[in-house]
């Protein structure tokens, strides 16, 4: 098995983080690791959104999922936490901040197009968007 040596038992459930420091985790798995970060049904939609170069909060809520903002508003706080993106000043010049993906952010590139492939061959329903809004 692929990850075979990775899995191990969960053997402090519910620790709590003190305040400053790192998230506590479930386990050191990869796997469980990594869903902390993105495994909810927002996350990589709001990094699939960065790829398609929407930067600004008003951008995020335009897409066809229509995430909820206050969900939109702790998604972009832990991918800020976790260094996946960054806050950068507004093209438009206004005080308004903008998001952008760090490295470790385009690394997830390769995560998006695999979901999007398997997506493709397991749900006929599905089509790739090449624009946003298309």
């Amino acid at each position: 098995m692929l990850w075979h040596n990775s899995i191990v038992p969960v053997t402090r459930r519910n620790q709590v983080a003190k305040k400053g420091s790192a998230p506590a985790r479930r386990s050191p798995c990869p796997v469980a690791c990594s869903l902390d970060i993105f495994g909810d049904r927002w996350t990589l939609l709001i990094v699939r959104d960065l790829f398609f170069g929407r930067a600004r909060f008003k951008d995020f809520t335009a897409s066809p999922e229509g995430i909820p903002t206050n969900i939109l508003a702790d998604r972009l706080v832990r991918l800020l936490a976790h260094g996946v993106v960054e806050q950068i000043p507004a093209e438009d010049g206004t005080k308004r901040l903008a998001y952008r993906l760090t490295e470790k952010g385009k690394s997830l590139g390769s995560v998006l197009k695999a979901v999007r492939d398997w997506g493709l061959a397991w749900d006929k329903s599905t089509r790739v968007q090449l624009k946003p809004g298309t």
